[in-house]
């Protein structure tokens, strides 16, 4: 009886082993794949993060054109403005110059 129970608890060791060799496997793969799925997870975040990005650029770019447009126009009217004032200036002035010549 002696023997068996040796027996027993040889198997039950051997078992125990291979048991604990089994979830080491087991653990280290699981690991393994949730390194693994941490990398994709953070290659993915930042493909989304360039994508964001680039359309953010993109969106400022073209309200950064449109402003430009904007304001050209403005510096359109501004000049268009200035040269009308400037020459109804010059015909005042020339007026103002004949009469002073022809009044002596």
């Amino acid at each position: 009886m002696a023997f068996d129970a040796i027996t027993m608890i040889r198997q039950a060791e051997e078992t125990a082993k291979r048991e604990r060799a089994q979830a080491l496997t087991d653990a280290r793969a699981a690991e393994d794949a949730a390194v693994e799925a941490g990398k994709a997870a953070i290659e993915e975040a930042a493909v989304r993060a360039r994508k964001e990005i680039q359309a953010k650029l993109a969106e400022l770019e073209a309200e950064a054109t449109a402003a430009a447009q904007v304001l050209a126009g403005e510096t359109e009217k501004q000049k268009a403005a200035m040269r009308a004032a400037a020459e109804q200036k010059l015909d005042e002035a020339a007026a103002l110059i004949v009469e002073r010549i022809v009044n002596g």
